[in-house]
């Protein structure tokens, strides 16, 4: 039976195709959400956040939050899905700045697709738009490749946030059982 916190210590501790694991970097995301005092759904949203890139870099905000529906509040997933299209929007309130990092990443002239902007626009109209909003907050700052993967001090919030299925993610039966299951054997060849 797999749990969530054993994709942590598995592939989501992998780097893959992308230039860091996602798995450090969401909890330290987590932890900072922590810190900062964030209610507990915000603390989850944070660690799971990422968690599409285990399937896909494009698009890894949607790919997440299907991932992770049948499992957490609607206001955790549509905050996962929507936190990919605010990070290219500054939220100066907030003390979000437009990353130098994506400068570097898309070019200082890059503009988002329509849908990006479109998910921008719908979720600044949003009542959960600030869940959306801390994720970009906490993310940003959260790469330090040498931070240990402490998942014990989210044991109690996953707990009382993620309804776990008995059978195992990917056992479960649920529309995103493939999912898991193809993120825990990406090289099966069925």
């Amino acid at each position: 039976m797999k749990t969530l916190f054993d994709f942590f210590r598995g592939p989501f501790s992998q780097k893959g195709a992308l230039p860091f694991a996602p798995a450090p970097h969401m909890v330290q995301s987590a932890m900072r959400a922590l810190e900062s005092g964030a209610p507990e759904e915000t603390v989850l949203a944070c660690l799971l956040h990422d968690v599409g890139f285990a399937l896909h870099a494009p698009d890894h905000g949607y790919w997440g939050a299907q991932l992770v529906a049948p499992y957490v509040s609607g206001k955790v997933s549509w905050a996962i899905r929507h936190h990919q299209a605010l990070r290219f929007y500054p939220d100066p309130e907030v003390g979000y700045e437009y990353p130098e990092s994506y400068r570097k990443i898309f070019g200082p002239d890059y503009v988002p697709e329509p849908y990006i902007e479109q998910a921008y626009r719908e979720a600044r109209r949003h009542r959960w738009y600030m869940e959306a909003r801390l994720i970009t907050l906490h993310d940003e700052y959260s790469f330090d490749p040498s931070a240990p993967l402490a998942l014990e001090q989210f044991e109690d919030i996953v707990g009382r946030h993620f309804r776990q299925p008995r059978e195992g993610l990917g056992e479960d039966g649920s529309a995103v059982a493939h999912m898991w299951r193809t993120i825990a054997h990406p090289n099966r060849p069925l």
